[in-house]
């Protein structure tokens, strides 16, 4: 950072640490640090601020954001990878193929790691309709998560003509708008390669 921040550099990183506990009788713990993860983000937060404090004029420019990413096996349920493998008795116990307690940040990372896109690459969230909409490297992929997607935000999604559109199975509002969801895209935006969860 301090690099970039001299010759107005584009320099990345990744730091990777193992979420070590740290100790109970330690300063760390006793300041709310539960690993060594937490006392890392929170060092890097700190060097960003005293590097743009140090040279506020010279800085201005200077990213000092930083993701974390935590290692985990897969968002989706069995079923998604081997539908074949449900059997009929079982077929209403499978009501959504994502397993509980993801949030569409996980679902978004996973869908990112599937395509190959960078994991640095520029989110932004849009909201349409009271949906929250990820736009990935300048509309490479656009993704929405949230339930109740209608047919407007859909076609907002098309007409924005991403690399790549995501969709939960479970976000179409109703039937009518799952079936809508290709030819939507078919009629706005027939290049863009369209996935559902």
């Amino acid at each position: 950072m301090m690099l970039n921040a001299e010759d107005r550099g584009k320099r990345n990183f990744i730091m990777v640490q193992v979420p070590e506990k740290t100790d109970e009788k330690s300063e760390a713990y006793k300041a709310g640090y539960r690993n060594i993860c937490e006392i890392g983000k929170e060092r890097i937060r700190r060097a960003g601020k005293k590097i743009k404090e140090e040279s506020p004029l010279t800085t201005q420019h200077l990213d000092t954001g930083f993701r974390v990413l935590k290692l985990a096996d897969s968002n989706m349920e069995d079923v998604y990878y081997a539908p074949q493998d449900l059997s009929q008795a079982n077929l209403f116990n499978q009501v959504d193929n994502v397993k509980d307690g993801r949030t569409s940040e996980d679902l978004l990372f996973q869908v990112m790691l599937e395509l190959g896109v960078p994991l640095d690459s520029k989110i932004t969230v849009q909201q349409l309709d009271g949906k929250s909409v990820y736009n990935v490297a300048d509309g490479f992929l656009i993704a929405c998560f949230d339930t109740g997607v209608t047919d407007s935000v859909i076609t907002a999604i098309a007409k924005q003509q991403p690399q790549y559109a995501t969709l939960r199975d479970s976000s179409y509002a109703d039937d009518s708008t799952a079936t809508n969801f290709e030819q939507i895209f078919k009629t706005y935006s027939p290049n863009t390669t369209i996935k559902t969860l």
